[in-house]
């Protein structure tokens, strides 16, 4: 019989565990023996409380029951986001996981609206979005698979204690292939001759040998950078933030179905609704804002509604060059680290594992394999970076240092060019790998105050009657449909005493 192919995780927390459940699914016909190795006494960041759509599928794929997961995680709806003071002071908007209207034929929804809103006074772009509607009502409804219904043009992720989330997956691993040890590693055991990884030992003097090691240490790399020694790309001109103060309180009366950016003098403050409290915390940049600083204006914010101590996290935002190196792969933090004003930490999890699933095959050398999913990852990387510097850098704010900083400071490249589109005429253009469409990208240009002089060609020669016709009917459908839907708050209740989805 043959040996099983032995595959390490180095790391729990939820990259470790999500890691160890998807492989223990998606290989359980595969001869894996799957070992991860957390110390409790290490821990994780665990702050990580929102997630993007994908967070659906990805559980789905694994036969998870979105129920039973909300109910053990303490989770509500996300229809998306909600920006204060960012494009300026006493500005916000949402940025909504959905659509704006439905494109007509060969044009674009928001080709219309440009043309029409240049020529007459109408309603803002956001009125046409079903997911912001829910979003200003505290309402919600699961989305339809039925396209000619208003319900179809969104998704939905969730906020959940990504604590509880780890533990989950913790226990749904013990009916899998993955074994457990406790323990703190204090060397790494390299093969001379390949540089491959070939074991790990604990301080208790336990050896553990594989043929894969994935490295789920966190902010720590404990293999990819500390062992393997691949270089950080540091992106903290861009994204100046460097660290974050989190703090609990009491949960939330009205269970808004979003999360809410506030923009603050020394960076942003985020507010995410779960079932049991609500999480807080101020992201900030060391170079504008002192810690205690930090501290005192989250905790006014909150107003003596938390009685835990304010929790300190230091980070750099940017990735590792490579995070697929001989036969060590990095997932979650351990290769890189974007700031969660978007909520992608989780996403990137979910991609790293998707993408080396595709790729992975059992093999003495994986040169083609990783090279792909460098490639791939870089590409999503590369784009969250843009796109979240999109935030900072398009802004109005002269109240600090950071704001104007933010404003006046050069860009990428790439991303210069699609500002320059998006003013020129309203573009935005579709790409094949990346987290973030076209609306998102419309929904942020938008929000921050960015007005397209031009438009869409192919919307030049249609009446603005017809026009005007199509944005009456959409922005019909969504307030009639809204105003039937019930709040979040009794939604949920009532969903989570169902069985099974």
């Amino acid at each position: 019989m043959q040996a099983p192919y032995k595959i390490v995780i180095v790391g729990g927390g939820t990259a470790g565990w999500m890691t160890a459940a998807a492989l223990s699914t998606l290989y359980a016909n595969n001869n894996f023996q799957i070992t991860l190795i957390e110390s409790k006494e290490i821990g994780s960041i665990g702050v990580g409380e929102a997630t993007l759509p994908h967070m659906k599928d990805f559980n789905a794929r694994l036969g998870i029951s979105e129920v039973d997961m909300m109910k053990k995680t303490k989770a509500t709806f996300k229809l998306g986001i909600k920006f204060v003071d960012w494009g300026k002071l006493g500005s916000n908007y949402y940025h909504p996981f959905g659509v704006y209207g439905t494109n007509q034929n060969t044009a674009s929804f928001y080709g219309l609206y440009s043309k029409i809103s240049q020529e007459k006074k109408i309603a803002d772009l956001s009125d046409y979005s079903y997911a912001i509607a829910l979003c200003r009502q505290n309402k919600f409804e699961l989305f339809s698979n039925d396209a000619n219904c208003i319900s179809s043009t969104y998704k939905y992720g969730y906020h959940f204690d990504a604590s509880l989330y780890a533990e989950y997956l913790r226990e749904f691993c013990k009916n899998k292939s993955v074994s457990e040890i406790d323990g703190k590693i204090d060397y790494v055991e390299r093969n001379k001759d390949t540089g491959n990884i070939s074991s790990v030992r604990l301080e208790s003097g336990l050896t553990i040998a594989g043929d894969f090691f994935i490295d789920c240490s966190g902010l720590r790399s404990l293999l990819l950078s500390k062992t393997l020694g691949v270089e950080f790309e540091d992106w903290s001109k861009w994204l100046v933030c460097d660290r974050a103060i989190a703090l609990p309180s009491e949960k939330l009366p009205d269970l808004p179905p979003y999360t809410t950016s506030t923009a603050k003098e020394g960076g942003w403050q985020w507010k995410i609704p779960l079932q049991h409290r609500t999480g807080n915390g101020y992201v900030y940049s060391s170079a504008f804002l002192s810690d205690q600083k930090a501290v005192d204006s989250l905790v006014e914010s909150v107003g003596g509604q938390s009685s835990e101590t304010p929790r300190l996290i230091k980070f750099k935002s940017g990735r590792y060059k490579k995070s697929w190196v001989n036969n060590c792969l990095a997932i979650g933090l351990s290769s890189g680290f974007l700031e969660p004003l978007e909520s992608t930490s989780i996403y990137l999890i979910q991609a790293a594992i998707i993408n080396f699933t595709k790729l992975f095959s059992v093999s003495p050398s994986h040169g083609a394999e990783s090279n792909e999913f460098n490639r791939l990852m870089d590409v999503e990387y590369d784009r969250i970076r843009d796109f979240l510097i999109l935030h900072y850098h398009l802004n109005d704010r002269k109240d600090s240092e950071l704001w104007n900083y933010c404003r006046e400071m050069r860009v990428p490249e790439e991303l210069t060019e699609k500002i320059n589109i998006f003013k020129k005429r309203g573009h935005v253009e579709w790409y094949q790998f990346g987290l973030f469409t076209v609306p998102s990208w419309v929904s942020i240009f938008n929000g921050q105050g960015v007005k397209n002089v031009g438009y869409d060609p192919f919307v030049a020669g249609l009446p603005l009657s017809e026009i005007e016709k199509v944005l009456k009917e959409t922005k019909y459908k969504i307030d009639a449909r809204a105003e039937n839907t019930p709040l979040h708050k009794t939604f949920l209740n009532s969903y989570l005493k169902t069985l099974q989805v």
